[in-house]
Protein backbone atom coordinates (compact mmCIF):
# COMPACT_ATOMS: atom_id res chain seq x y z
CA UNK A 1 0.00 0.00 0.00
CA UNK A 2 2.53 2.67 0.87
CA UNK A 3 4.38 1.50 -2.75
CA UNK A 4 0.99 2.11 -4.12
CA UNK A 5 0.82 5.74 -2.41
CA UNK A 6 4.46 6.85 -2.15
CA UNK A 7 6.64 4.52 -5.59
CA UNK A 8 5.35 7.30 -7.98
CA UNK A 9 5.90 10.41 -5.77
CA UNK A 10 9.43 9.69 -5.15
CA UNK A 11 12.56 9.23 -6.91
CA UNK A 12 14.05 6.07 -4.96
CA UNK A 13 11.23 5.16 -3.33
CA UNK A 14 12.46 1.31 -3.57
CA UNK A 15 15.59 1.69 -1.77
CA UNK A 16 14.04 3.23 0.96
CA UNK A 17 10.90 0.55 1.20
CA UNK A 18 13.11 -1.48 3.35
CA UNK A 19 12.16 0.24 6.35
CA UNK A 20 8.78 -1.35 6.58
CA UNK A 21 10.62 -4.87 7.03
CA UNK A 22 13.54 -3.27 9.26
CA UNK A 23 11.00 -1.52 11.69
CA UNK A 24 10.65 -4.98 13.13
CA UNK A 25 6.86 -4.17 13.64
CA UNK A 26 4.18 -7.16 12.57
CA UNK A 27 1.23 -5.46 13.39
CA UNK A 28 0.01 -1.66 14.06
CA UNK A 29 -3.45 -0.68 14.89
CA UNK A 30 -5.47 2.52 12.65
CA UNK A 31 -8.51 4.22 13.78
CA UNK A 32 -9.63 5.10 9.99
CA UNK A 33 -9.49 2.17 7.69
CA UNK A 34 -6.80 2.44 5.30
CA UNK A 35 -8.97 3.63 2.83
CA UNK A 36 -9.36 6.51 4.54
CA UNK A 37 -6.07 7.60 3.05
CA UNK A 38 -6.55 7.04 -0.58
CA UNK A 39 -8.70 10.21 0.06
CA UNK A 40 -7.20 14.25 0.36
CA UNK A 41 -8.25 15.74 3.98
CA UNK A 42 -7.12 18.69 5.45
CA UNK A 43 -7.66 20.36 9.07
CA UNK A 44 -11.21 20.24 9.36
CA UNK A 45 -11.82 16.68 8.51
CA UNK A 46 -8.76 15.20 10.76
CA UNK A 47 -9.69 16.91 13.40
CA UNK A 48 -13.11 15.79 13.00
CA UNK A 49 -11.46 11.85 12.63
CA UNK A 50 -9.25 12.82 15.96
CA UNK A 51 -11.92 14.53 17.98
CA UNK A 52 -14.31 11.09 17.39
CA UNK A 53 -11.98 8.40 17.30
CA UNK A 54 -9.69 10.02 20.38
CA UNK A 55 -13.06 10.43 22.40
CA UNK A 56 -13.92 6.88 22.03
CA UNK A 57 -10.29 5.43 22.85
CA UNK A 58 -10.70 8.08 25.98
CA UNK A 59 -13.63 6.33 27.08
CA UNK A 60 -12.64 2.60 26.63
CA UNK A 61 -9.08 2.80 28.53
CA UNK A 62 -10.83 4.99 31.58
CA UNK A 63 -13.25 2.24 31.79
CA UNK A 64 -10.70 -0.55 31.87
CA UNK A 65 -8.34 2.00 34.61
CA UNK A 66 -11.40 2.64 36.84
CA UNK A 67 -12.66 -1.06 36.91
CA UNK A 68 -8.66 -2.49 37.29
CA UNK A 69 -8.09 0.06 40.19
CA UNK A 70 -11.82 -0.95 41.98
CA UNK A 71 -12.84 2.53 42.07
CA UNK A 72 -15.88 4.78 40.90
CA UNK A 73 -15.28 7.94 38.60
CA UNK A 74 -16.76 9.91 41.08
CA UNK A 75 -13.89 9.68 43.06
CA UNK A 76 -11.40 10.88 40.76
CA UNK A 77 -10.64 14.75 41.70
CA UNK A 78 -8.03 15.28 38.86
CA UNK A 79 -7.90 14.35 34.89
CA UNK A 80 -4.57 15.10 33.21
CA UNK A 81 -4.80 13.91 29.48
CA UNK A 82 -1.80 14.19 27.61
CA UNK A 83 -1.68 14.14 23.55
CA UNK A 84 0.11 15.86 20.69
CA UNK A 85 -1.45 14.10 17.14
CA UNK A 86 -4.33 16.33 17.65
CA UNK A 87 -5.74 19.85 18.51
CA UNK A 88 -9.72 19.52 20.53
CA UNK A 89 -11.20 22.66 22.32
CA UNK A 90 -12.81 21.89 24.63
CA UNK A 91 -10.18 19.56 25.29
CA UNK A 92 -11.00 15.46 24.97
CA UNK A 93 -11.98 14.97 28.37
CA UNK A 94 -14.38 17.45 28.62
CA UNK A 95 -16.43 16.02 25.60
CA UNK A 96 -16.42 12.79 27.40
CA UNK A 97 -16.18 12.90 31.20
CA UNK A 98 -19.69 14.32 31.76
CA UNK A 99 -21.19 10.78 30.25
CA UNK A 100 -18.82 8.32 32.67
CA UNK A 101 -19.92 10.37 35.91
CA UNK A 102 -17.51 12.08 36.93
CA UNK A 103 -18.06 14.71 39.14
CA UNK A 104 -18.58 18.18 37.56
CA UNK A 105 -16.08 19.91 39.50
CA UNK A 106 -12.93 17.55 38.63
CA UNK A 107 -9.86 19.30 37.30
CA UNK A 108 -8.76 19.14 33.91
CA UNK A 109 -5.65 19.47 32.78
CA UNK A 110 -4.39 18.76 29.28
CA UNK A 111 -1.01 18.74 28.04
CA UNK A 112 -0.35 18.80 24.41
CA UNK A 113 3.44 19.02 22.58
CA UNK A 114 5.07 16.24 24.70
CA UNK A 115 5.25 13.62 22.26
CA UNK A 116 6.76 10.58 22.68
CA UNK A 117 8.13 11.52 26.10
CA UNK A 118 4.49 12.35 27.34
CA UNK A 119 4.09 8.89 28.70
CA UNK A 120 6.61 9.66 31.31
CA UNK A 121 6.38 12.95 31.45
CA UNK A 122 2.58 13.08 31.68
CA UNK A 123 3.04 10.37 34.79
CA UNK A 124 6.05 12.48 36.54
CA UNK A 125 3.31 15.22 36.26
CA UNK A 126 0.49 13.54 37.89
CA UNK A 127 2.88 11.81 40.48
CA UNK A 128 3.68 15.17 41.87
CA UNK A 129 0.06 16.46 41.68
CA UNK A 130 -0.89 13.23 43.84
CA UNK A 131 1.77 13.91 46.13
CA UNK A 132 1.25 17.95 46.37
CA UNK A 133 -2.57 17.18 47.26
CA UNK A 134 -2.60 13.64 49.62
CA UNK A 135 -5.95 11.90 49.24
CA UNK A 136 -6.36 13.32 46.04
CA UNK A 137 -6.88 10.64 42.76
CA UNK A 138 -5.18 11.24 40.00
CA UNK A 139 -6.43 10.03 36.29
CA UNK A 140 -3.38 9.99 33.58
CA UNK A 141 -4.93 9.43 30.22
CA UNK A 142 -2.52 9.73 27.64
CA UNK A 143 -4.05 8.99 23.97
CA UNK A 144 -2.16 9.40 20.24
CA UNK A 145 -3.89 8.69 16.74
CA UNK A 146 -0.30 9.31 14.98
CA UNK A 147 -2.10 7.66 12.00
CA UNK A 148 -4.09 10.99 10.84
CA UNK A 149 -0.99 12.64 10.78
CA UNK A 150 0.24 10.37 7.55
CA UNK A 151 0.49 12.54 4.78
CA UNK A 152 0.02 11.28 1.19
CA UNK A 153 0.21 14.57 -0.64
CA UNK A 154 4.26 14.20 0.78
CA UNK A 155 6.49 11.74 -0.17
CA UNK A 156 9.81 12.69 1.91
CA UNK A 157 12.08 10.15 3.86
CA UNK A 158 10.51 11.41 6.84
CA UNK A 159 6.86 10.37 5.84
CA UNK A 160 7.80 7.10 4.44
CA UNK A 161 9.65 6.46 7.93
CA UNK A 162 6.65 7.46 10.34
CA UNK A 163 4.27 5.81 7.84
CA UNK A 164 6.61 2.57 8.50
CA UNK A 165 6.58 3.10 12.22
CA UNK A 166 3.93 4.57 14.11
CA UNK A 167 0.40 3.59 15.14
CA UNK A 168 -2.61 4.69 17.32
CA UNK A 169 -3.27 3.86 21.07
CA UNK A 170 -3.64 4.93 24.05
CA UNK A 171 -3.22 4.00 27.77
CA UNK A 172 -4.58 5.26 31.44
CA UNK A 173 -3.23 4.61 35.16
CA UNK A 174 -4.73 6.07 38.65
CA UNK A 175 -2.51 7.83 41.21
CA UNK A 176 -3.21 8.48 44.76
CA UNK A 177 -0.41 8.98 47.75
CA UNK A 178 -1.12 6.97 51.06
CA UNK A 179 -1.08 3.29 51.50
CA UNK A 180 -3.27 0.86 50.00
CA UNK A 181 -2.99 -1.59 46.90
CA UNK A 182 -1.12 -0.40 44.29
CA UNK A 183 1.06 -1.67 41.90
CA UNK A 184 3.99 0.59 43.08
CA UNK A 185 5.39 3.70 43.94
CA UNK A 186 6.59 6.88 41.86
CA UNK A 187 9.77 8.26 43.88
CA UNK A 188 11.42 10.61 42.00
CA UNK A 189 11.12 12.59 38.12
CA UNK A 190 13.19 14.61 36.19
CA UNK A 191 14.03 15.78 32.67
CA UNK A 192 16.54 17.22 30.57
CA UNK A 193 15.96 19.97 27.33
CA UNK A 194 18.77 19.82 24.95
CA UNK A 195 19.66 23.49 23.73
CA UNK A 196 19.58 24.15 20.01
CA UNK A 197 18.01 20.36 19.07
CA UNK A 198 14.00 21.73 17.86
CA UNK A 199 14.59 20.19 14.91
CA UNK A 200 15.35 16.73 16.04
CA UNK A 201 11.56 15.98 15.86
CA UNK A 202 8.41 17.55 16.27
CA UNK A 203 5.49 19.06 14.04
CA UNK A 204 5.33 21.33 10.79
CA UNK A 205 1.81 22.70 9.59
CA UNK A 206 0.12 23.70 6.40
CA UNK A 207 -3.14 23.91 5.67
CA UNK A 208 -3.40 20.05 4.99
CA UNK A 209 -2.55 19.63 8.72
CA UNK A 210 0.41 18.04 10.71
CA UNK A 211 3.61 17.46 8.70
CA UNK A 212 6.43 15.32 10.69
CA UNK A 213 9.56 16.16 11.81
CA UNK A 214 12.34 13.77 12.36
CA UNK A 215 15.57 14.09 11.61
CA UNK A 216 18.12 11.22 10.78
CA UNK A 217 20.34 12.15 13.06
CA UNK A 218 18.07 11.32 16.19
CA UNK A 219 19.75 7.56 16.64
CA UNK A 220 23.25 8.95 16.42
CA UNK A 221 22.59 12.38 18.97
CA UNK A 222 21.16 9.83 21.37
CA UNK A 223 24.68 7.85 21.29
CA UNK A 224 26.26 10.70 21.41
CA UNK A 225 24.58 12.40 24.28
CA UNK A 226 22.28 10.10 25.76
CA UNK A 227 24.65 8.58 28.42
CA UNK A 228 25.75 11.49 29.54
CA UNK A 229 22.36 13.21 30.54
CA UNK A 230 21.00 9.60 31.94
CA UNK A 231 24.23 9.80 34.48
CA UNK A 232 23.53 13.24 35.74
CA UNK A 233 19.64 12.45 35.81
CA UNK A 234 19.97 9.25 37.85
CA UNK A 235 22.53 11.78 40.35
CA UNK A 236 19.86 14.05 40.81
CA UNK A 237 17.47 11.01 41.68
CA UNK A 238 20.14 9.77 43.97
CA UNK A 239 20.05 6.69 42.43
CA UNK A 240 23.40 4.64 41.84
CA UNK A 241 23.66 1.80 38.75
CA UNK A 242 23.62 -0.48 41.53
CA UNK A 243 19.83 0.70 42.46
CA UNK A 244 18.44 0.11 39.18
CA UNK A 245 16.85 -2.72 38.42
CA UNK A 246 15.63 -2.02 35.01
CA UNK A 247 15.35 0.70 32.69
CA UNK A 248 11.87 0.98 31.35
CA UNK A 249 12.01 2.59 27.97
CA UNK A 250 9.47 4.54 25.37
CA UNK A 251 10.76 2.67 22.30
CA UNK A 252 11.29 5.03 19.52
CA UNK A 253 12.46 2.47 17.01
CA UNK A 254 14.91 0.01 16.55
CA UNK A 255 17.58 1.66 15.47
CA UNK A 256 16.84 4.20 18.83
CA UNK A 257 16.79 1.00 21.05
CA UNK A 258 19.95 0.06 19.77
CA UNK A 259 21.46 3.40 20.42
CA UNK A 260 20.02 3.52 24.05
CA UNK A 261 21.23 0.12 24.83
CA UNK A 262 24.35 1.09 23.28
CA UNK A 263 24.70 4.48 24.95
CA UNK A 264 24.13 2.85 28.67
CA UNK A 265 25.81 -0.40 27.78
CA UNK A 266 23.28 -2.60 28.01
CA UNK A 267 23.93 -5.95 26.47
CA UNK A 268 22.24 -6.52 23.07
CA UNK A 269 18.94 -7.32 23.48
CA UNK A 270 18.33 -6.40 26.95
CA UNK A 271 15.69 -4.08 25.63
CA UNK A 272 13.28 -7.06 24.96
CA UNK A 273 10.21 -5.91 25.85
CA UNK A 274 9.84 -2.78 24.63
CA UNK A 275 11.22 -4.44 20.96
CA UNK A 276 7.88 -6.54 21.74
CA UNK A 277 5.55 -4.09 22.39
CA UNK A 278 7.43 -2.36 18.95
CA UNK A 279 6.47 -5.28 17.11
CA UNK A 280 2.65 -5.40 18.27
CA UNK A 281 1.67 -1.79 18.03
CA UNK A 282 4.76 0.16 16.51
CA UNK A 283 5.22 3.11 18.26
CA UNK A 284 2.28 4.75 19.17
CA UNK A 285 4.20 8.19 20.53
CA UNK A 286 3.40 9.40 24.25
CA UNK A 287 0.89 5.66 25.16
CA UNK A 288 3.64 3.24 24.24
CA UNK A 289 6.06 3.48 27.32
CA UNK A 290 2.62 2.50 29.48
CA UNK A 291 2.32 -0.64 27.36
CA UNK A 292 6.32 -1.47 27.66
CA UNK A 293 5.60 -1.22 31.63
CA UNK A 294 2.64 -3.68 31.51
CA UNK A 295 4.35 -6.28 29.81
CA UNK A 296 7.43 -5.41 31.99
CA UNK A 297 5.10 -5.84 35.07
CA UNK A 298 3.27 -9.18 33.49
CA UNK A 299 6.41 -10.35 33.15
CA UNK A 300 8.07 -10.04 36.41
CA UNK A 301 9.40 -6.65 36.92
CA UNK A 302 10.23 -6.22 40.56
CA UNK A 303 12.71 -4.02 42.51
CA UNK A 304 13.16 -0.07 41.06
CA UNK A 305 12.39 0.64 37.76
CA UNK A 306 13.79 3.93 35.83
CA UNK A 307 11.36 4.68 32.96
CA UNK A 308 12.59 6.87 30.23
CA UNK A 309 11.03 8.40 27.24
CA UNK A 310 12.64 10.77 24.45
CA UNK A 311 10.42 13.29 22.66
CA UNK A 312 10.32 16.62 20.91
CA UNK A 313 11.90 19.11 22.34
CA UNK A 314 14.53 17.89 22.21
CA UNK A 315 13.60 15.72 25.58
CA UNK A 316 14.20 12.79 27.71
CA UNK A 317 12.38 12.51 30.51
CA UNK A 318 12.95 10.16 33.64
CA UNK A 319 10.76 8.63 36.92
CA UNK A 320 11.99 6.27 39.43
CA UNK A 321 9.04 3.11 40.09
CA UNK A 322 9.56 1.55 43.19
CA UNK A 323 7.32 -1.73 42.10
CA UNK A 324 5.36 -3.43 45.06
CA UNK A 325 5.61 -6.93 46.06
CA UNK A 326 2.49 -7.27 46.12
Amino acid sequence: MARAFFGHRMAGYEALSGVFASTGIERRYSVVPLTWFEERHEWPDRTAAYIDSASKLFEEVVRKALDAAGIDASEVDVVLTVSSTGIATPSLEARVLPQLGFRSDVRRIPIFGLGCAGGVSGLANAARIAAGEPGATILLVAIELCTLAFRMDRATKSDIISAALFGDGAAAAIFRTGDGPAIGRIGGTTEHLWANSIDIMGWSTDQAGLGVILSRSLPDFIARNYRSEFDRAMARLTLSPADIDRVVCHPGGTRVIEAIETALELPAGTLGVERSVMRDYGNMSSPTVLFVLERALANGLSGTAVLAALGPGFTASFATLHVSDA
